[in-house]
């Protein structure tokens, strides 16, 4: 058996990206199946909006800057795409895409059918009722940041239930 030295890093990193995963899954549907799906998705958007100024703090200081505001889009695309590789385990990363096609905007797209959570909110059967908390992520992130954006589309419910394809853009209005 090998101690955590004998462990490569990006092991540990999947380990425990996954474990989180599977943590905010576990409570996203025992919530639900103790309250319903309205007080689910309710309660999650609040835990996401509560627990993104600790995350952008932890991002922050992981990545040495101690900037509250970010005033660049190279800056914001920077952050987030540290932020993302920092802490989301390679299985999320390769299903997903940010990119930045042109200055002041980036777009996500999952692989269809892909984003971790339509996938476990299909296993549970709730994929047409799961209020996205991806995405609102995210947008609890910028705001965090301190960063004006505008995101199209609006994340309600799960575009991949409805449409079967999640993607967007968040537009930034920056001088650089």
């Amino acid at each position: 058996m090998a101690g955590l030295e004998g462990i490569a890093p990006k092991d540990i990193k999947e380990f425990l990206g996954k474990s989180w995963l599977t943590h905010d899954g576990m409570w996203f549907f025992n919530v639900y199946q103790e309250y319903g799906i309205d007080i689910a998705n309710k309660l999650n958007r609040a835990a996401i909006q509560s627990m993104a100024p600790f995350e952008v703090g932890r991002c922050r200081k992981l990545m040495g800057t101690d900037k509250n505001k970010l005033e660049t889009f190279a800056e914001v695309k920077e952050f987030m795409d540290g932020s993302f590789q920092a802490i989301l385990p390679e299985s999320v990363l390769s299903a997903s895409s940010f990119t930045a096609p042109t200055r002041n905007m980036i777009q996500w797209a999952w692989e269809d059918g892909k984003c971790f959570a339509y996938e476990g909110m299909k296993r549970l059967g709730l994929e047409d009722k799961y209020v996205c908390g991806v995405i609102y992520r995210i947008e609890c992130w910028l705001d965090c940041l301190q960063v004006p954006y505008m995101v199209n589309p609006k994340l309600d419910l799960c575009i991949m239930a409805q449409t079967g394809r999640c993607k967007g853009e968040f537009a930034f209005d920056f001088e650089d």
